[in-house]
């Protein structure tokens, strides 16, 4: 579809073995590692969206040369650790933060000046978290007043180790200081107040560098240099967790999800949506480029309200959107608490959630890091996703089981994570065409 807007509506029982596009985070990774690496690297399962896409054309704007032989394949010469070239402009990262804030970690230690922008939403978000350490290694970085993008980055600066401890949790701010450290004197150490999703470590160990991590911990020395090698990027699991909710809330639904990623950091929402009583087992347990993975055989089960832990919130930062109409659809109250790092996504997706739910009829409570979602019947309505890809897929969910149409407007995002969404839902089973 090219359509700006979908109609979502009941379609049938989901079926099918799914093939779920290649791990965002584990994509831009990837091409930016192989990119600073001594040889050339293959990345399977590329995800060709256009957000990890962005990554790699800024990359190419830095020299590298990377070749795509067949879709979601990338060959990588890379350029060594020092072998990045000045850019002719600015370089526009799209709608992807995650490529913003580790590029700003990668740029600040070059020689040369650059400038990363975005879009209207990315140009929105914060980056003081990440601006903040970066400069207490020794980075010159601009910002606007209130700390959001464009980075204006001046080269040239030595960077200097530090201990850091992050007042928030998030694998991009650890990620982005452990990427500066790779040029630093001395040692770079990150620690977090919550563990956050470990893709940059395991990655870098891939690669070849010599790095120490735990939960919560990472540190490395600087000075080192990477090994190129071949990675295979396990299936996206914020993509799957679109149809995990929807087999789980659809009457007759069972799906089988392919090789999923399954970090131990990621997967919050298993563990919240088993709480509420899904039907999920994992199968084929294997291990891709560093990740575990296991295909997911999802099937509808009657889910019930429940309270989330707050452990588990920084595992599922980007999967609340879609535990949102599941609690929507569930009987009794869920209960989210811990959650205000959604107040500062793609969009305010607290607010954003909370909104469109009540357009649908649902009754949320909304408070400062959370809410509570009175589950039972959804209707029908207008829903504004405010750009935000995850919000238009969640309610696209949202229309399989609403007692009306459910018009979803502002979608032309959801090709940064999940291209070809609409189709694969379609043909699993959705009723869900342009407007």
């Amino acid at each position: 579809m090219t359509s700006q807007s979908w109609i979502a509506h009941k379609g049938s029982a989901l079926h099918g073995a799914l093939a779920i596009p290649g791990d965002k985070s584990v994509s831009h990774r990837a091409v930016m590692l192989a990119a600073l690496a001594d040889g050339i690297s293959r990345v399977e399962g590329f995800l060709e969206g256009e957000d990890t896409r962005a990554t790699a054309a800024i990359l190419a704007r830095l020299g590298v040369r990377i070749q795509t032989p067949s879709p979601s394949t990338r060959i990588v010469h890379g350029v060594g650790i020092d072998g990045l070239q000045a850019p002719d402009g600015v370089l526009d990262c799209g709608n992807a933060g995650t490529g913003m804030r580790l590029l700003a970690g990668l740029l600040c230690a070059q020689k040369f000046d650059s400038v990363l922008v975005g879009d209207e939403s990315l140009s929105r978000r914060p980056m003081r978290r990440v601006t903040g350490p970066l400069a207490q290694m020794g980075a010159k970085i601009e910002t606007r007043p209130d700390g959001t993008p464009p980075l204006r980055i001046h080269g040239g600066q030595t960077l200097t180790g530090i201990d850091f401890t992050s007042p928030v949790a998030s694998a991009q701010v650890k990620s982005s200081v452990l990427l500066a450290g790779l040029y630093a004197q001395g040692q770079t150490i990150v620690r977090e107040p919550h563990p956050t999703r470990d893709y940059t470590e395991r990655m870098l160990a891939a690669f070849g560098v010599e790095i120490a991590f735990s939960p919560g911990f990472a540190s490395l020395p600087g000075g080192q240099r990477l090994r190129a090698t071949e990675i295979a990027v396990p299936a996206d699991f914020s993509s799957a967790a679109f149809f995990i909710v929807a087999a789980s809330i659809i009457p007759g639904s069972e799906v089988t999800l392919k090789a999923v990623g399954l970090n131990p950091r990621r997967t919050g929402l298993l563990e919240a949506l088993r709480l509420m009583g899904a039907d999920i087992a994992l199968l084929n347990p294997a291990e891709h480029g560093g990740e575990p993975v296991a295909d997911l055989r999802v099937r509808h089960a009657a889910l019930k309200g429940a309270r989330i832990p707050e452990s588990v919130v920084p595992d599922m930062i980007d999967e609340f959107p879609a535990l949102f109409v599941a609690a929507a659809a569930a009987q009794g109250q869920t209960i989210v608490s811990g959650a205000a790092e959604l107040r500062v996504k793609e969009s305010d997706r607290l607010a954003a959630m909370a909104t469109g739910l009540r357009a649908l009829g649902v009754r949320v409570d909304e408070t400062p890091d959370g809410a509570t979602i009175h589950g039972g019947t959804i209707g029908g309505g207008t829903i504004d996703s405010h750009g935000d890809h995850r919000i238009a897929m969640a309610f696209s969910i949202a229309g399989q089981l609403s007692t009306g149409e459910v018009l979803v407007r502002d979608i032309a995002n959801v090709a940064t994570s999940f291209p070809g969404f609409d189709t694969l839902a379609t043909g699993a089973g959705f009723g869900l065409r342009g407007a």
